[in-house]
């Protein structure tokens, strides 16, 4: 079935790990921007396609890819595969250690940066050429080093970062509207 038949003409893959222990964690930003935008066009991820969670309207095919961020690269493979993706049709969301916490940027292209994630979508599809949004999640200048960068993608937002991260969620869900309808000069220039 080609992209066309399923109906949507864009797919945004929200990037994260699956499991009840992971989901308020910074390294689950891709999955909270796909319920966002679920949720915004008034549908439930309850599809179950190429191993993920999706949800789809004709125009999107939202999905959560439940094989851990590292093999994320199977679900948008798999995906491509099955429904005739092109890489330019696919946003893959995640979070990004090298953004400040609240910054959303989306690049059209370009290397993973380290993330292990987007580093599996680029093998498995053969090409940087793969448009991201990246949600800033890194700690405020002057923090102290010494957690371990694991631990900090796998902890949980502190009390006080909580509507920081509300709003870049809602922002990047306004850039994923975006870019689906009137794609990635028109997201850009929302997140400046």
């Amino acid at each position: 079935m080609a992209a066309s038949d399923s109906g949507a003409r864009r797919l945004v893959l929200g990037l994260g790990n699956p499991g009840l222990e992971y989901v308020a964690t910074r390294h689950n930003l891709g999955f909270r921007d796909v319920e966002e935008n679920a949720r915004r066009r008034g549908l439930g991820l309850d599809g179950d396609l190429c191993r993920c969670q999706t949800a789809e309207d004709g125009e999107v095919l939202l999905a959560a890819p439940q094989t851990f961020m590292n093999r994320s690269g199977y679900a948008a493979r798999c995906l491509v595969e099955r429904l005739g993706f092109a890489s330019e049709e696919i946003l893959v969301v995640y979070d990004e250690i090298h953004l400040p916490l609240g910054k959303v940027r989306l690049r059209r292209a370009g290397s993973p940066a380290g993330h292990r994630g987007m580093e599996s979508v680029i093998e498995s599809l053969g090409t940087d050429q793969v448009p991201r949004l990246r949600l800033g999640i890194a700690p405020p200048e002057g923090t102290p080093p010494g957690e371990e960068i694991v631990s900090f993608v796998l902890g949980v937002f502190a009390q006080d970062e909580l509507e920081l991260v509300d709003a870049m969620v809602a922002r990047a869900a306004e850039a994923c509207d975006a870019w689906a309808r009137e794609g990635a000069e028109a997201a850009m220039r929302l997140n400046g």
